[in-house]
């Protein structure tokens, strides 16, 4: 492994700056990794053959003295979830297999224009929908940790590329913790920027109301980077805000030196006791609190009564929202089509059955029956009821705290097939994620240790009210900065010889 892959994103961009190392020497590195070892990762379901001929272009624009963005010539992965004009957008589902988009989503014309480097598409589960990356059309991501494991999802193709050292930064989608979900089990940074803050234009949509895009790398600073490359507002997205954002960047740089945890208030909720948790994640979990608060922050017991809610209620939103969503793969527009004579509806039949796995195809008949009409009030509307009241939850809270923590999830990455079968115990792992897209607050996922029943990493979760991601990075930085002098070197440095151990 040459160390040009080790480097964070910060630190490769600062060599690109000073001419220590080229864009195409960066590049190179990280697509011999990939070539190295994603026969055993399988993170990427395509990668790029013009990320060279990209990063040529970086070199000669820096060599020509142009002014270039902090992250021109750093290598990027991006979700197959967002379509782009030269790599085939599948969403993991073989119902838009080698579909090519005709433009760019919004956050990779931004990252492009920025000038960091495509190096391919990353594996999902099929249209965002599920939590282990199994439900991939393609197959499944392997978790860098233990191969064996998966490495979260639905956007487990991102965090297993980052944590193989196979990329420094990625782009993600997080509809119900599919970033943050994943960066916990596989021991990177996961960021759900608040609802409206990053474009949704050009990500295939699962849930309009909750999906996000959002960073995926290996610091809390690196995400900062990302995060002000692709966040502000989109005319072409009708639900972006409007706001000028501070520097995200400046934030995590702010928080590093630890003094944001003086006085600090972090919110810890009542009605998620530890029995619901793996021991080594709750013991993760209350060891970063009492090293927050050995170092001013104040630990605050507050309630979320409508939380335990939340799970019941997601799985009735997500689903009705997807139902609409996915009726345009309806075998004429775009995508695959199975002609075997008939009718149109006989075509489209036949092409959603061939085309849809198991997962989209249970969730687009749950989603289609909850709509339906003596049902809708019943099932839909009261899930939107309970919606309000977790966003009521939140606000309460927030009057209260600065932050809310949890345990990013409950319990460490599971063996593949593990659970595959059992679709309530998958969805449960999304338990402490899914408030945060209920009421379209921003939330983070930073390492917080290995758990000692099996060494894999864990994370920590932090929710800030809506519009103050900035607030997140300064308290993620203050806390990564103690755990990683705590550890004596970054978490991954102590992966297996794939994860990149040294």
């Amino acid at each position: 492994m040459t160390d040009i892959i080790r480097l964070s994103a910060a630190e490769l961009a600062a060599k690109l700056t000073s001419g220590e190392v080229s864009s195409v020497e960066a590049t190179r590195a990280h697509l011999d990794r990939i070539a190295d070892v994603d026969t055993d990762v399988r993170a990427f379901l395509h990668v790029s053959d013009r990320a060279i001929d990209t990063a040529e272009e970086i070199d000669r624009r820096r060599a020509a003295g142009e002014p270039l963005g902090e992250l021109a010539g750093v290598p990027l992965a991006v979700k197959d979830v967002l379509v782009t004009t030269d790599m085939p957008s599948t969403s993991g589902s073989k119902i838009l297999e080698g579909y090519m988009s005709p433009f760019d989503a919004t956050v990779v014309a931004r990252a492009r224009a920025a000038g960091l480097v495509p190096l391919g598409k990353t594996n999902m589960d099929e249209f965002a929908m599920g939590s282990s990356t199994e439900h991939s059309a393609y197959g499944p991501t392997h978790n860098p940790w233990d191969l064996e494991r998966i490495p979260g999802g639905s956007g487990g193709g991102s965090a297993a590329a980052v944590a193989a050292f196979e990329a420094p930064l990625a782009l993600g989608s997080d509809t119900g913790g599919s970033i943050r979900q994943p960066a916990h089990v596989t021991g990177t940074v996961g960021v759900k920027p608040t609802y409206g803050g990053v474009s949704r234009y050009g990500a295939i949509a699962l849930a309009s109301s909750l999906d996000q895009v959002g960073p995926v790398t290996r610091t809390v600073l690196d995400s900062g980077l990302l995060h002000d490359v692709i966040g502000g507002h989109d005319h072409r997205d009708s639900t972006s805000l409007t706001d000028v954002w501070p520097s995200f960047a400046a934030a995590a740089r702010e928080g590093a030196n630890g003094e944001v945890l003086k006085g600090l208030k972090v919110g810890v909720i009542t009605e998620l006791p530890d029995s619901g948790f793996q021991p080594g994640v709750a013991a993760s979990f209350h060891a970063s609190l009492d090293l927050m608060q050995a170092h001013g922050a104040e630990i605050v017991e507050i309630s979320a009564p409508h939380f335990e809610y939340g799970v019941a209620a997601y799985y009735l939103i997500l689903p009705a929202e997807a139902s609409s969503n996915l009726a345009k793969f309806d075998s004429v527009r775009f995508g695959l089509r199975v002609n075997r004579g008939g009718t149109v509806e006989d075509v489209m039949a036949a092409t959603r059955d061939a085309g849809f796995g198991e997962e989209v195809k249970r969730r687009i008949i749950l989603g289609t029956y909850a709509l339906s009409a003596g049902y809708y009030d019943a099932y839909y509307g009261s899930a939107q009821k309970v919606r309000t009241l977790i966003q009521q939850d939140f606000a309460s809270a927030f009057a209260q705290v600065d932050v809310i923590a949890t345990p990013s999830a409950p319990t460490t990455a599971f063996k593949l097939g593990e659970k595959i079968d059992d679709p309530l115990q998958m969805y449960l792992n999304d338990l402490t994620t899914i408030p945060a897209n209920l009421a379209g607050v921003p939330g983070i996922s930073i390492p917080s240790g290995l758990a000692a029943e099996d060494g894999l990493p864990v994370g920590i979760q932090f929710l800030a009210p809506a519009r103050e991601d900035a607030r997140l990075y300064r308290v993620g930085a203050a806390l990564e900065a103690l755990l990683v002098d705590s550890w004596g070197g970054p978490l991954l440095d102590r992966a297996p010889a794939l994860g990149g151990a040294r």
